[in-house]
């Protein structure tokens, strides 16, 4: 019977054979083939356990220490330990409009990874709360009257020092930054009142105080900062390697020809206050413009920053849209939709000689109020009566022209430059009015869905007036909603769901908005990022100490067990090499003395024997 031979590519004298009949049949190999064989497959599968237990330790570690970060953020509530010798402390006074409140952050010592950023967080007191203090009235008042600014913030800084360690105190950093009211007085008021504090607060106190720590921020900073905060917080300046998270692609500004940076996914914002509406997103990609007018506007909402403390490094470089919309916040929109509400009525009333919303009996029907709700606006003696319709969709058709929108490419409200949005890989989270609008009385404040949200708000804008003041009396609405917000709530969700889909263009089904008034558990102030940007060059010092000592443990760690494994594997592949080159030697060396003898060897493989030819 016939036999199928089979030469496999290992050494030449290692053959077998399958017969026809019966089992196969065993290998034609040695003891010491079938050891090299059982050695080899050891050693393969020890070299592939040892690749997976690298990278499940070190990616375990790297989930642990991010896991760690995010916990200890959720959870930071234990009071701070003043005695720490290496904990820095940063204070910063925030001077808006209707007060002013300082707030003292407190970080420990960097860890010596250029990759990282400060590790900063907001100091607590014994008690475990926030040291944190508020004054009344704003620093903007004092305009007329700049000599009384010092004492009026002296109560604000004696506040911090108490809490910060006296031998710490040289060593901190003072920021005063002024916001909304500062930023309306004349340029001569703003220098008289920061000329005051840089004048009079380092006669009081020991912290670090130069003349670049009081100043007038604005509005696109400030904006800034708040983006800041929000993404420190989550998390999102920290760089893995992680294949789940979620990553972009960058392309550094001013660096154009490297190759793009992938990193973590930053979140944009969407804060609509009472008065006025802002954006804040990051644009990974450089950005183009319709025209050189647009350009020009696009350089005063564009932000171009480093924050690692390395001005020549760019993994830290982010490029921020912010605009700021006056005028666009939930209780201005109101007050701009009243005033030509009321305009166009009374001009109507003249020309066509009618009563409309002169009486209760003859009221102005509103869609935006709910269903019977009653309500009235007073301009110049006169009264406009208006009863609700409570009719959410022609609301909506009413408020779209006070979107301002123009034809032009690339706009928002008002005909503002706004670059485009990748809407497939963004998030956004949206806070004050987004979050009140969707949690208060809805009841649906987290994850944002368009179609959800506006059946919500047409079932409740057509809900009678008297169930909605049952419901509330029966305290099934948020604790501190009132009756002001069951009113307006029907005109507030259609101004919010308008400036978000028809204002800055998100689809209605975009799914990545959450809405929010807290980032775990904690409000985030714009005062965060401030002290973040304001202190990225400190890690230089901590950094350089590293360096001078060695690389950082974690670092040599790291190298040591991958070095370690490394040679490991390296010995025993240089091992089995050996080994299987000695043995084919061997069996070269048996088969030359078996071929002087005999046709054994050829028989095996069911060839007919060769004849060795002669001398010649």
């Amino acid at each position: 019977m016939g036999r199928i031979g089979l030469s496999c590519l290992l050494p030449a004298s290692w053959h077998f054979s399958i017969s026809p009949v019966g089992c196969p049949r065993v290998f034609h190999t040695t003891l010491r083939q079938v050891v090299a064989l059982g050695v080899l497959a050891a050693a393969a599968s020890l070299l592939c356990y040892s690749l997976l237990v690298i990278r499940s330790k070190y990616g375990r570690a790297s989930r642990e220490k991010r896991f760690q970060r995010i916990l200890s953020r959720v959870g930071d509530t234990e009071a701070t330990d003043t005695s720490n010798p290496n904990l820095s402390y940063g204070i910063v006074v925030d001077c808006g409009s209707s007060g002013s409140r300082i707030f003292v952050y407190c970080w420990p010592r960097h860890n010596g990874n250029p990759h990282d950023l400060l590790d900063i967080k907001q100091m607590r007191d014994k008690n475990r709360k926030p040291v944190v203090m508020k004054i009344k009235p704003g620093i903007s008042e004092f305009a007329s009257s700049p000599e009384k600014v010092s004492d009026y913030i002296s109560p604000l800084l004696s506040f911090a020092a108490q809490h910060v360690p006296r031998a710490k105190h040289k060593e901190t950093p003072l920021y005063i930054l002024c916001t909304a009211g500062m930023r309306i007085l004349p340029e001569s008021q703003q220098k008289a009142i920061l000329e005051d504090l840089l004048t009079d607060i380092p006669v009081h106190f020991d912290f670090l105080f130069s003349d670049s720590h009081a100043e007038v921020i604005s509005g696109k900073q400030e904006g800034v900062y708040a983006w800041i905060g929000i993404n420190f917080v989550l998390g999102r300046f920290e760089h893995t390697d992680d294949e789940d998270e979620a990553i972009v692609e960058v392309h550094v500004p001013g660096s154009e020809n490297r190759e793009v940076i992938l990193r973590k996914r930053t979140v944009g914002i969407l804060d609509m206050g009472g008065v006025s509406t802002q954006i804040a997103y990051e644009v990974p990609k450089t950005v183009s413009f319709a025209s050189s007018q647009q350009e020009e506007v696009a350089k005063n909402l564009l932000a171009e920053f480093n924050l690692g403390c390395d001005a020549h490094q760019t993994e830290h470089v982010y490029r921020v849209y912010v605009a700021t919309f006056l005028g666009f916040g939930g209780n201005a929109a109101r007050q701009r939709y009243e005033d030509s509400l009321f305009t166009s009525t009374v001009l109507k009333n003249r020309l066509l000689g009618t009563q409309t919303g002169l009486t209760w009996d003859s009221p102005y029907l509103d869609p935006c109020l709910p269903l019977d709700a009653e309500d009235e606006i007073q301009q110049k003696g006169q009264k406009l009566y208006l009863r609700g319709t409570g009719d959410f969709q022609l609301c909506r058709e009413l408020i779209q022209p006070f979107m301002n929108k123009t034809n032009e490419t690339q706009t928002s409200l008002n005909g503002v430059y706004q670059p485009a949005v990748h809407f497939q890989n963004s998030e956004f989270y949206g806070f004050s009015e987004f979050y009140y609008c969707t949690e208060d009385v809805l009841r649906m404040g987290g994850d944002y869905n368009a179609a959800k949200f506006t059946k919500a708000a047409k079932d409740y804008c057509a809900t009678k007036w008297s169930v909605l003041r049952e419901r509330f009396d029966r305290g099934l609405y948020a604790s501190h909603a009132d009756l002001h917000r069951l009113k307006y709530q029907c005109f507030k969700s259609a101004w919010m769901y308008e400036v978000f889909h028809s204002g800055f263009s998100f689809p209605v089904s975009y799914n990545h908005l959450k809405t929010a008034l807290q980032v775990y558990d904690k409000e985030v102030q714009w005062t965060l990022g401030a002290i973040l940007y304001r202190t990225r060059f400190l890690p230089l010092r901590d950094i350089q100490q590293e360096n001078f000592r060695g690389t950082h443990s974690h670092w040599r760690s790291f190298s040591f067990v991958y070095n370690h494994y490394l040679f490991f594997v390296c010995f025993l592949v240089v091992l089995l090499s050996i080994l299987l080159y000695l043995l084919r030697l061997r069996r070269i060396h048996r088969r030359m003395l078996r071929n002087s003898s005999s046709p054994s060897l050829w028989m095996e493989e069911g060839l007919p024997p060769q004849k060795i030819p002669g001398p010649l």
